[in-house]
């Protein structure tokens, strides 16, 4: 990173003064942060976080590079291991109306949506809010498709038939279709160990707004039973075994 920041390789300007950060916690971001960016960052160069961290974090490290010239943009990403392959990611991103239009050309390179959410930080509590509503609706649908086992439906033919209705939503498409019906929930995507990690920054925003988050707080004692049962690097909606199991 201190390589990269020093010596970027030649290409457009914007592209060599922009070093792009994916890391998968906020513990991840702080170290490189501290120990690479902040004493080798130079001025007129922007550092774009493309990971969800804690708001109050993100806007320390824009405070802090301010003061050496430089910029810290957080643009969290979204949607699913397959749209990053495809470049048809959706990001979120914090920043003032100009910086932004320098960095979305360089993130439209892997992104078919790109939303400005507002100022510093305002990326990552979009990002965050996005996953929450995420984690409790495959929570419903796990839910759902426990019911109908256990009622003579076919999952399969439930999720089907709630995806041409008014429950439809991306989580149906994805990950009830995709995991929870096929009971599939692989080592080494998002796991429920970091949607813990993503559902803990969205209980803060609640404390700190003044919001009591009673379904984030449930969610929250859901993947604290699965982490306990052995599932925390499992594919978050693996959730749905605890409900195969009877607890």
């Amino acid at each position: 990173m201190e390589r990269l920041l020093q010596n970027p390789s030649p290409m457009s300007s914007a592209a060599a003064t922009s070093p792009f950060l994916c890391l998968p916690s906020a513990k991840h971001v702080l170290s490189a942060f501290e120990d690479g960016i902040l004493p080798a960052v130079r001025r007129g160069q922007t550092i774009i976080d493309l990971g969800t961290s804690e708001v109050g974090m993100t806007r320390e490290f824009a405070r802090q590079l301010a003061e050496k010239g430089a910029l810290w943009i957080d643009a969290p990403i979204a949607r699913t291991r397959q749209a990053a392959q495809d470049g048809t990611l959706s990001v979120m991103v914090g920043a003032a109306p100009e910086q932004f239009a320098k960095v979305e050309p360089l993130i439209r390179h892997f992104a078919t949506d790109v939303t400005l959410c507002g100022g510093t930080g305002a990326g990552q509590i979009t990002k965050i809010l996005n996953n929450m509503v995420l984690f409790e609706t495959v929570n419903a649908l796990a839910e759902a498709v426990a019911v109908a086992k256990r009622s003579g439906v076919e999952p399969k033919l439930l999720l089907e038939t709630l995806s041409k209705g008014s429950a439809d939503s991306f989580a149906l498409r994805n990950h009830g279709m995709k995991a929870i019906v096929p009971n599939e929930f692989p080592l080494r995507a998002f796991s429920t160990e970091y949607a813990m990690k993503d559902l803990g920054y969205a209980l803060e925003l609640g404390k700190q707004t003044g919001v009591n988050m009673r379904g984030a707080a449930l969610i929250r004692s859901i993947f604290e039973e699965a982490i306990e049962g052995g599932m925390g690097d499992a594919y978050f909606p693996v959730i749905a075994r605890l409900l195969d199991s009877g607890k």
